[in-house]
């Protein structure tokens, strides 16, 4: 069974239920006196009941006139929000199917003005008591530790761990310019990804180390993988991955022999693992949520088969615009687009001449809902000012010491 941060994710007690604990135990009746938790629920009420005297009349009605202006000013930006977003949509599938084509695309393929962003009046307070729903539970993201539990758990399977971050990142080097990354892609993109001054196991959310920091993603390591990412790559790089580890073990002998013949034993259930599933993102998503698919994304913290997944993250971006004849080396803003937005949107990007990229908004590159929630495209809200704030941001980070020490392993 799965311990520590993993049993909440499996219906028991985590970290996060952990901070909620006194709050479960009073909802309970567990830290109050049996008096004091029966007086409780008549309490609620009659701060209830007192808020409903104190809402006179005349407040009620300026709530209501106030929420009728509120409600049609929303209506009014839903409208023009909704033509606008639906327009989005309708210039993507045209790129798309000029592509599919081998058409041109110009500028005309794209919404040139600026998203509506609502600025009417807010909700107003209902003075009178209402009835809220029940908040949604957050459910807890898993941190390394339970990673590398699911990997002992499922797969019998330890990282082999380096020694110190350079190995690792010397590791990462050797393989980078053996497939074809530049020092200056590697080393800019990880910038970006980590700060400057990432690890090799340094997860989304949890890089300052102060206390209380909590994972907000799955992502992990120097190019920052999510889980899907990692069953995605060993789908599809799994023979190549599979290939090298047997290079490896065949310059090998006696314990290290043995170590890693256990290692190809296991990567080989994993593979299976990964592709018992269609080879979409979808898919590997729903695997990706489950001990097992944790436990494979363990891998990235392993020396022999962690560099290669953070090189094939990056590479298939590369290999992705070698194949649609962008023969260009990518900068390593370009090849971040690509890695952040997806590979078909990012090359729409990259692919698009200066004049254009000073023109195009960054929304043409999103779905509302993701647009709505990320301040810097929306800030940076062209092509050309979200690849130069991309740019600053690497500059700065990659005179970070992490980002020097990764620079001197190539």
């Amino acid at each position: 069974m799965l311990t520590s941060q993993s049993a909440c994710y499996n219906g028991g007690m985590g970290v996060n239920a952990i901070r909620l604990f006194g709050l479960g135990l009073i909802a309970a009746g567990l830290v109050l006196p049996a008096s004091r938790a029966v007086l409780a629920q008549p309490l609620a009420a009659t701060f209830a009941n007192a808020r409903a005297q104190a809402a006179s009349p005349a407040a009620i009605a300026e709530y209501r006139r106030k929420l009728r202006i509120y409600q049609d000013a929303r209506a009014a930006f839903e409208a023009e929000a909704g033509a606008y977003w639906d327009a989005i949509a309708g210039k993507r599938r045209t790129r798309n199917a000029k592509r599919r084509d081998r058409q041109p695309v110009s500028l005309n393929d794209y919404v040139l003005s600026q998203p509506p962003l609502y600025d009417g009046p807010s909700r107003p307070v209902n003075p009178e008591p209402e009835e809220r729903p029940e908040p949604r539970e957050r459910k807890p993201i898993p941190v390394v530790a339970d990673f590398l539990q699911a990997a002992r758990e499922y797969y019998q399977f330890v990282p082999t761990r380096p020694a110190t971050e350079m190995d690792f990142k010397r590791a990462y080097a050797r393989v980078a310019l053996a497939h074809g990354l530049t020092r200056e892609q590697a080393v800019r993109v990880y910038a970006f990804e980590t700060g400057g001054n990432g690890g090799h196991d340094m997860q989304s959310g949890l890089s300052s180390g102060k206390p209380g920091a909590r994972a907000i993603s799955t992502a992990v390591g120097y190019n920052q993988l999510l889980t899907t990412n990692t069953l995605n790559l060993v789908a599809e790089q799994g023979n190549g991955i599979l290939k090298a580890l047997q290079d490896k073990a065949a310059r090998l002998a006696g314990p290290q022999r043995q170590a890693m013949e256990h290692k190809i034993a296991v990567f080989k259930r994993m593979l299976a693992f990964a592709r018992s599933v269609p080879n979409t993102w979808s898919e590997h998503s729903k695997l990706g949520a489950t001990p097992r698919g944790w436990g494979v994304h363990a891998l990235v913290l392993d020396i022999d088969i962690g560099p290669l997944l953070q090189t094939h993250k990056l590479l298939t971006s590369v290999i992705f615009a070698r194949d649609k004849g962008y023969t260009r080396p990518l900068s390593a803003a370009e090849l971040e687009m690509m890695n952040l937005t997806g590979d078909g949107t990012g090359f729409d990007m990259v692919t698009m001449p200066q004049a254009m990229r000073e023109r195009v908004p960054t929304s043409n590159f999103f779905q509302r809902s993701g647009y709505e929630r990320n301040p810097v495209a929306i800030r940076h809200n062209t092509v050309a000012k979200l690849l130069a704030i991309t740019d600053e941001r690497m500059n700065a980070n990659s005179a970070k010491p992490g980002a020097r020490e990764l620079a001197a392993a190539f």
